[in-house]
């Protein structure tokens, strides 16, 4: 059962950017849409943009108007824009923004080696792609690399670009959307084609 049912549940904040991996957060703002959560697009603009896959995206805000306080999370998924230059730096800083405010993030593939640059990662437990392509951003947190589908270390969770049922799996632990019990059920359908998973997950409501 959702853990959070008869409370009122701020939005999730997905960022949304050109070039945006369209693998990536989709299990995550499924399941979490089906929590009862809703799902808000934040791009750099309000103006399209446009995954990597070719979906065209309309923002339903700008970057500058997404506050902490009006959220349960932000999502940051992977993109090529993340390894193009600073285009992207501002989410980065978003992320802090609301670790500061006690609210959690959620970072995958590219966006890691972003709030790795962002210094977010230097005292936390994390893990991306590989070790070496965050060492590449010149960060402080190397010694902190853990090899792991996904990591969660105060209120952020990184996770790479072939891990999102992973990263899914974490996000859900971290807003307690649903007893661990069935987290761990859900992880093992969508990961492992685990038949004997869909017990659980039926006894908990889940699907």
């Amino acid at each position: 059962m959702n853990s959070s049912t008869g409370t009122t549940r701020k939005p999730v904040y997905l960022a949304v950017y050109d070039t945006l991996a369209d693998w990536e957060p989709g299990h995550a703002t499924a399941q979490l849409a089906r929590a009862g959560y809703e799902i808000r697009t934040a791009g750099p603009t309000r103006e399209p943009v446009t995954t990597v896959g070719g979906l065209r995206i309309q923002p339903d805000l700008a970057l500058d108007d997404v506050q902490p306080s009006d959220a349960s999370l932000l999502i940051l998924p992977g993109a090529d824009l993340w390894d193009a230059g600073d285009d992207l730096a501002p989410f980065a800083r978003t992320a802090r923004a609301f670790l500061d405010a006690g609210v959690p993030v959620a970072a995958i593939c590219g966006a890691t080696a972003g709030v790795a640059r962002e210094g977010l990662l230097d005292d936390r437990d994390h893990t991306s792609a590989v070790s070496f392509y965050l060492a590449a951003t010149g960060y402080g947190g190397g010694e902190r690399y853990v090899e792991a589908d996904a990591v969660t270390d105060r209120g952020l969770v990184t996770a790479g670009p072939t891990e999102p049922v992973a990263f899914a799996r974490e996000i859900l632990r971290l807003l307690k959307v649903y007893e661990d019990e069935a987290v761990d059920a859900w992880y093992r359908l969508f990961h492992h084609s685990d038949a004997e998973a869909y017990a659980v997950l039926e006894k908990a409501g889940v699907l």
